[in-house]
């Protein structure tokens, strides 16, 4: 299953992506964090670029189809304000391939022109495209011919006054295609969701493209939460007991309709999903290829996912341990995690855990076994060179958990130095991807993600 997103996401530059590494990014991009008092820090202006675009050549000698490609610039630190950002885009590589039309904001002079961004924002903003190029293929045009569009930039600002894009670095490639470009209508997210509510899902496939699709496969996948799929003849499903612990059931359709360039198709009467008792945040894939062997020429709009959200709570709660032993004793302390519904939860698009067990060692012991998914750290999170005799351990769920999910952690301790109540923390703590915030918003008692191991 593809990773959640509602569109192709920002390519970040290096800079960037060093710039994130600090912190969680749950929604929008994350920049770097600085005190006030610090002396100023280094700043990088980059470009975000389109991927590859295929330019569909025109149906029965008619005019090729337009496509629109955004093109944006940012840097790196938010605490510097970057100004007067001039955008250069070089198209003299695209002769005979494919035509631009440039946007208000471009001054075009020859096979080039210099955009103007007013305001650059940082990374840690909400970043959108500032300049769009619309381009499609040029008259006389063969399907196979390729061109690049090149980009340059500056900007006033950072520690210098001055901004630059590291040069050379930035293209986009252009490729007059023949073929099918079947696109899934856009469908907006269900936000206000009620656990057995039924849903309509508007499905809609358009071919953009300049020839025809002889028949097309449809692809479900459809989350834990969501059941009774409409079912049609023309789809296999799974078995009731196939998907075993999965977290989506895959449903895949076979039409042999053939779409002619600019016809649509719905399905025979309307795709409805019900929100089970155990809905939380929810998700459904939906995927179109063409059939008979063909190539979609522009696979960035043949895939879509619709988040459908129920208000629903899941009751995360960690239980600790009591152990005793005397001096030189080993002990089996076990530490549980339970998630008490009614929902389940999944973070299904980044993979990342949907939490962690944090035990501080109790004063006295020594870990001397560590169960599977745990992980030593100093106290303070940082690394630790062996797998026991940690003073800390952080221990990973999977990436979703039932409404009625347990996971014990058995950790066996040596007792070194009898210390009579001596304790250790037991808590709960986030998975580190989209929903790494705390405390958990779905969450509707948080008295339970802490415990303690009393040893004596």
């Amino acid at each position: 299953m593809r990773s959640f997103s509602a569109g192709r996401p920002v390519r970040l530059r290096s800079g960037a992506v060093v710039a994130m590494a600090a912190g969680l990014f749950a929604a929008g991009l994350a920049g770097p964090a600085f005190a006030a008092d610090d002396p100023p820090q280094s700043d990088q202006l980059w470009i975000n670029e389109p991927y590859e675009q295929t330019l569909p050549l025109g149906t029965d000698g008619g005019e090729p189809e337009a496509r629109t490609l955004g093109v944006g610039i940012y840097h790196d630190n938010e605490n510097f304000t970057v100004t007067d950002g001039r955008l250069t885009v070089d198209i003299s590589d695209l002769a005979g391939v494919a035509d631009v039309t440039w946007p208000d904001n471009c001054t075009p002079s020859g096979t080039s022109a210099v955009c103007d961004v007013p305001v650059v924002p940082a990374i840690g903003g909400d970043y959108e495209n500032q300049v769009f190029l619309t381009v499609r293929a040029a008259d006389g045009a063969e399907a196979g011919a390729r061109g690049r569009i090149t980009y340059a930039a500056t900007a006033t600002g950072g520690p210098d006054g001055t901004l630059t894009a590291p040069h050379d670095s930035f293209d986009t490639t252009l490729t007059v295609g023949a073929g099918p470009d079947l696109a899934i209508d856009p469908i907006g997210a269900v936000e206000d969701g009620q656990p057995g509510d039924e849903r309509t899902i508007p499905l809609r496939i358009t071919n953009n493209g300049n020839e025809s699709a002889n028949g097309f496969t449809v692809k479900l996948y459809a989350s834990y939460g969501l059941t009774d799929l409409t079912r049609y003849d023309a789809c296999t499903y799974p078995a009731a007991d196939s998907n075993g612990d999965a977290a989506t059931n895959n449903v895949i359709c076979a039409f042999d309709q053939v779409l002619a360039p600019g016809d649509s198709f719905e399905l025979p009467e309307p795709l409805t999903v019900r929100l089970a008792p155990h809905a939380l945040r929810e998700r459904l894939d939906i995927d179109v290829e063409p059939g008979d062997g063909a190539q979609d020429i522009d696979p960035e709009n043949d895939y879509t996912v619709l988040a459908i959200n129920a208000e629903n709570t899941a009751d995360f709660s960690v239980t600790g341990d009591a152990v005793s032993g005397a001096a030189g004793a080993t002990v089996t302390a076990e530490l549980t995690f339970k998630n008490n519904g009614p929902a389940w939860f999944g973070n299904l698009g980044s993979g990342d855990p949907v939490a962690g067990v944090r035990l501080i060692v109790p004063q006295g012991t020594k870990v001397t076994g560590v169960p599977d998914d745990c992980y030593p750290h100093t106290l303070d999170g940082g690394y630790y060179p062996k797998e026991t005799g940690a003073p800390r351990y952080d221990c990973d769920l999977s990436y979703w958990v039932r409404e009625d999910a347990e996971r014990t952690f058995a950790f066996t301790m040596r007792v070194d130095t009898v210390v009579p109540g001596a304790t250790g923390a037991v808590s709960l703590h986030p998975g580190y991807g989209e929903f790494g915030t705390y405390p958990y918003d779905f969450d509707p008692d948080l008295t339970n993600n802490t415990a303690v191991l009393t040893v004596n």
